[in-house]
This record gives C-alpha cells, sequence and structure tokens, in this order.
C-alpha cells in the first residue's frame, strides 16, 4: 500500500495553483516536487502501478510540466531520473514577469527498498570514495543535458537533485559549466563526502579538528603535486567559482549539514598565512589526494567554490524528517540564507 507521502493529493504543495515564478519559495517547492516526481515514477516501476493506479503523473502535472524522457539505470532498470518540459497554457505566456524553466532535469536519492536498495547504496560508496563520476547514472545524465543544450542552448533549464541525486546533479552542472553553460541548480540535502564535525557541539574542538584536517589536506596536496595534482586546478576552481547552485541544507542531517562548516570554515581559514592552505583545503579532500597520488583519477566534485546556502533552521523529529525532500515546500519553514562566493 501507497504512503500517504507518495500521493500528491496528501502531502504535495496543493496551494501553488498560482506560480510565481520571480517566488523563491515557489521555485524551490516545484523543484523539490520533480524530484519527488522521479522518487515515486521508481515506486510506481516497484510496485507494478501502470498508468490508470500510478502515483507519479501529479508531481509534475499539477505544475504544467510534462514528462519527456526517463532515465534507466542500466545494472538493476531502476528509474533514476527524469526529464520535464513545461507546457504553460499560451495565455499565461503574456504576463510571466520572470521567464521559468523549459525544462528540468531531477535525480533521485537513495531508495532504501528491494528493487533499486543494492545499486543505489554501492552508489552512495562510490560517492564517498570520490568516484561518482564513473558511474553510468552521471554519464547518462551528463549525456541527457548535453542532448537538451545542444537543441536550445543552456537557457532556461533545471538541474535538481535530492541526496545521491543532488551528487549526480552537482557532477553534471560542473561538467557543464567547464563546457560554458552555467546552468540553474537545486541540490535538495546534498551529499557531503567528509567525517560530520558540524555534530561536534564545543566550538573550539571543531574550528580545531577543522583546523587540523585543512592542515593535513594542504600538506597531503603538495606534498603529491609534482607527480599527480592537476597544475590547473585552482584556476578551474575560479571558473566553477561564477557559478552559484542553490544548496538546501538542515543542520540536523548528517550527510548534508556539513556544507555549513565547509563555507564558514574557508571564509575563517582565508585569513590565516595568506589564505593559502584555505584555498588548498577548499579543493581537496584527503581521500581524492591519496587516491590521485596511487594513479587512480579521482576528483572532490562535492567542494564547491560558491554557493547560496538556504539552511533549514525549524526542529525535526528525527533523521528521516531532517533529510526528507517533503520539507523543502512546507509553508512555514524558518529559513536562513546566505551567499558564499569564492575569491
Amino acid at each position: 500500500m501507497a504512503s500517504d507521502r507518495e500521493i500528491f493529493s496528501l502531502s504535495g504543495p496543493l496551494k501553488l495553483t498560482v506560480i510565481d515564478w520571480t517566488n523563491a519559495h515557489h521555485r524551490r517547492s516545484i523543484a523539490a516536487s520533480l524530484v519527488q516526481g522521479v522518487y515515486i515514477l521508481e515506486r510506481d516501476r516497484q510496485e507494478n502501478r501502470q498508468s490508470a493506479n500510478a502515483l507519479a503523473p501529479p508531481w509534475w502535472e499539477f505544475f504544467n510540466f510534462q514528462l519527456v524522457h526517463v532515465l534507466v539505470d542500466p545494472d538493476d532498470l531502476s528509474f533514476f531520473g527524469s526529464i520535464y518540459e513545461l507546457r504553460l497554457p499560451h495565455s499565461s505566456c503574456n504576463y510571466l514577469a520572470q521567464t521559468p524553466p523549459k525544462y528540468v532535469v531531477a535525480f533521485r536519492g537513495t531508495i532504501t527498498k528491494p528493487g533499486s536498495s543494492s545499486q543505489d547504496l554501492k552508489l552512495d560508496l562510490q560517492f564517498m570514495k570520490n568516484k561518482l563520476q564513473h558511474s553510468s547514472r552521471f554519464h547518462l545524465g551528463l549525456q541527457a543535458v548535453q542532448n537538451i543544450v545542444s537543441k536550445g542552448g543552456g537557457e532556461n533549464i533545471w538541474l535538481a537533485g535530492h541526496s545521491l541525486g543532488s551528487a549526480i546533479a552537482l557532477l553534471v552542472g560542473r561538467n557543464m559549466v567547464k563546457l560554458g553553460y552555467h546552468l540553474e541548480k537545486y541540490l535538495f540535502n546534498p551529499s557531503f563526502a567528509s567525517l560530520p564535525f558540524e555534530k561536534i557541539k564545543n566550538e573550539k574542538l571543531k574550528h580545531g579538528a577543522r583546523i587540523a584536517v585543512s592542515v593535513i589536506t594542504a600538506g597531503l596536496a603538495a606534498a603529491v603535486k609534482l607527480n599527480s595534482q592537476k597544475p590547473h586546478q585552482d584556476d578551474e576552481f575560479r571558473v566553477l567559482s561564477a557559478w552559484i547552485p542553490y544548496l538546501f541544507v538542515n543542520p540536523s542531517d548528517p550527510i548534508c549539514s556539513e556544507y555549513i562548516g565547509y563555507f564558514t570554515h574557508r571564509e575563517k581559514m582565508m585569513t590565516i598565512a595568506g589564505g593559502k592552505i584555505g584555498r588548498i583545503a577548499a579543493q581537496n579532500s584527503i581521500a581524492s589526494i591519496i587516491s590521485t597520488a596511487r594513479g587512480n583519477k579521482s576528483e572532490a566534485c562535492h567542494l564547491l567554490p560558491s554557493a547560496y546556502v538556504t539552511t533549514n533552521l525549524g526542529p525535526c523529529q528525527d533523521f528521516k524528517q531532517a533529510h526528507g525532500i517533503h520539507q523543502w515546500w512546507r509553508p512555514d519553514l524558518r529559513l536562513e540564507y546566505k551567499l558564499h562566493q569564492y575569491r
């Protein structure tokens, strides 16, 4: 039996009957709902729910989107992504204050149900090892986005994802920036491949631990630079800095909360030793450095030069609620916003 969270009429943002595309809450809610649509597509597949009783379509049709393509993992045949096209009534196009997306490419995260959990958890492990860029899901997602861009350019294309899906969307977005396309990005509870220092309550201990890791990271990076590290890594980081994805994090979620500390700590490190240690540590992880030194190409793709971080400061009952996609379309959220730009 389907849970209430799968049924749009019971848990979706039903109040968004009139969309204001300049409203941040509306844009966030729609992006999150389209990601939820991917989750429910896969659940429909697992439960063999056919078109007559499928639960997924309302999650995009309510906002006048049409599903034009489903991304399928070749290893387990699960649905991991969707391409949506906005089909607005012609009359509404005359009074839009801001151009809405023409296409949205959305990626789901891990589902702990039989049918996809094995492959999902395998990819979670690949992410932790900074090897998600070798996965078929990333390559299929990148190819899908490149196909859309080749037809109509890179304007009005959104990328969206949740958890593992955010990691895939982030990888796709980074690669598109290198090709000259800055796509609008909505990353919900994005995974951060690091120890959850943000959970340390003692501020002095937490700050000291972060400094120690930064120094170790910078030292390791310098040690392997002559043989392994990319010669123009800093230039690439600066190229990426003009691209500012939207990150949505919850401090009670250890999977994504480290992004809060990552940006805050980076700003503090820029005041130490001329910022050199901070710049190196911001672009590298210990795992990626060690892997690269062993001859295995590895890039800490979760590390971002710039981002617009939205933090949910509301109370959460448990990890499931703190990590869930549903929180991001609630109308009563208590949010904190901060823009972080790499300089």
